[in-house]
């Protein structure tokens, strides 16, 4: 009698785009450690330590010579895995565990959702405020690598969150929004000063709004 074969486990890596967070990547990479050891951390231009902090603490790091923004990071840290199913997180993270990782990768992994978008609850006020705000502009997802990379302009776009929440909808992908207990992010007015935190904000918020225009040209 011939044997059964047994069904291969899906693979899974985590990719964190990021810029000059040396000081909560490390973190990041040790909590994304303890759900897979396919780590990919892509340091866009950083001018800080934030490679060789991450390389410390366990991931395989793609360094961007110039800060080309987070979609070429995100393209780059995807290009640097062979993964079936990928986790998305931001660098600037805090109080992420194996429970929170569990919760945005489990849904896709059962086939319940095509992505999960990860929210943040009671991590603190500012933090909860903005990410409700703009929920859509969350970077803690879960997907299958070879669904993000079909994203039409990941890699050209600074930030890549709208082309993918138009790309959910124009491939009437099954998504939602899942809970994040307890996580935060460090604020830009935190990392870099009130007024320059304020001025990347206001940059930032430009640049999303520019997608939408230019996608209603193209269309």
């Amino acid at each position: 009698m011939s044997a059964v074969p047994t069904r291969q486990q899906p693979t899974v890596a985590v990719v964190i785009p990021a810029f000059n967070e040396e000081e909560t990547v490390g973190d990041v990479v040790r909590a994304a450690l303890t759900l897979t050891p396919e780590v990919v951390v892509a340091s866009d231009g950083s001018a800080d330590a934030t490679a060789q902090v991450a390389r410390t603490a366990g991931a395989r790091v793609v360094e961007l010579l110039e800060n080309a923004g987070k979609g070429p990071a995100l393209a780059a840290a995807l290009q640097a895995t062979d993964a079936e199913y990928v986790v998305m997180l931001d660098g600037d993270l805090q109080g992420l565990t194996r429970e929170h990782l569990d919760v945005l990768l489990r849904p896709v992994l059962d086939g319940e959702l095509d992505m999960t978008i990860g929210i943040f609850a009671g991590g603190g006020f500012a933090s909860d405020f903005g990410n409700k705000m703009t929920p859509q502009l969350s970077g803690q997802r879960a997907c299958r690598r070879d669904w993000l990379l079909g994203v039409p302009r990941l890699a050209a776009e600074r930030w890549p969150e709208p082309a993918i929440t138009s790309h959910l909808k124009a491939t009437d992908a099954r998504w939602a929004y899942v809970e994040l207990p307890q996580v935060a992010q460090v604020l830009k007015e935190t990392k870099r000063g009130f007024w320059s935190g304020v001025k990347a904000r206001s940059k930032m918020y430009g640049q999303l709004l520019t997608f939408w225009v230019r996608k209603r040209k193209d269309d």
